[in-house]
């Protein structure tokens, strides 16, 4: 088996990136209080779950992946790396991160791990081929990471949990509904029933505006309700204005894929403001 195959199927951008929101939420739950073996055990059991639930998705996906031209040298795609071992690889870093949560973090925290596992490898791999709300499916388990650093310190559910996950839902329509447009014809060669193959770009446009401004006014609710301060509300609030306002200005565009792929850079520099704004608000004013 290759390492480096190995490496590109555990997806880890998506992984560094759910890492990221996952001590987002921690940090922001201990107000930087700090219990730095508790938040290691957080962050490893964490980022095992989110690999497991990667290599797990390319097994599913290899089929689809072989036909869409961005994925189809995938190694799994071509045969490079087997399924059986990727799956093997998949189970065995699922239940050592998952026991790994269990012993050393809280039960809600792996519970939360596993809906969003449960949801991104059978929920999400099977709409993804059968309905248009496929990605709306599968924000479930990119929201779980933030909420899972969350309650890794507080250890209940709570209002401020249910906003930090719908922050996260919100984020992410916009931003993989601006890769389904840019990368639309990639999504119809798979036979992908994503909504901008399906509904068009100009609807996808209009839900794209409708689920940023239901992110920032998330925002706003979390920074109302969990007391998160002055500067997170009117920093990460101006910037979702920002976001929407690019959004708005995608009816103009002469050439839409090149519109969403700016939409979908600025959704990453979003969400690394984001993350800092929630880890550092208990520090600002």
């Amino acid at each position: 088996m290759k390492l480096g195959a190995l490496y590109a199927a555990l997806k880890p951008e998506r992984t560094y990136a759910n890492v990221m929101t996952t001590a987002a939420g921690f940090l922001f739950a201990c107000a930087w209080h700090i219990d730095w073996p508790l938040l290691a055990y957080t962050l490893i059991g964490t980022t095992l779950i989110v690999m497991s639930a990667c290599a797990a998705n390319n097994v599913t996906d290899r089929s689809v992946d072989a036909q869409m031209p961005r994925t189809k040298k995938r190694a799994t795609a071509t045969g490079e790396l087997s399924a059986r071992k990727l799956t093997f690889v998949s189970i065995v870093l699922g239940l050592v991160g998952f026991a790994v949560l269990a012993v050393h973090v809280n039960w809600l925290t792996v519970l939360v791990g596993a809906v969003a596992y449960l949801d991104y490898t059978v929920f999400y791999a099977w709409s993804k081929r059968t309905t248009v709300h496929s990605t709306l499916i599968g924000t479930i388990s990119g929201a779980a990471p933030l909420v899972a650093g969350y309650t890794a310190v507080t250890g209940h559910f709570d209002l401020t949990a249910l906003l930090l996950g719908l922050i996260m839902v919100f984020w992410q329509m916009p931003h993989f509904y601006a890769i389904g447009i840019f990368r639309h014809d990639d999504y119809k060669a798979g036979g992908l029933p994503i909504w901008p193959v399906k509904k068009g770009i100009k609807g996808t446009q209009k839900w794209i505006l409708v689920y940023t401004t239901l992110y920032l006014l998330a925002v706003l609710a979390f920074t109302v309700h969990a007391h998160a301060g002055l500067a997170f509300g009117a920093s990460i609030g101006l910037l979702a204005g920002y976001w929407l306002y690019r959004g708005v200005s995608g009816f103009k565009a002469l050439e839409p894929a090149k519109w969403a792929r700016g939409m979908f850079g600025f959704s990453l520099v979003t969400l690394l403001v984001l993350s800092a704004g929630i880890a550092c608000a208990p520090l600002l004013p």
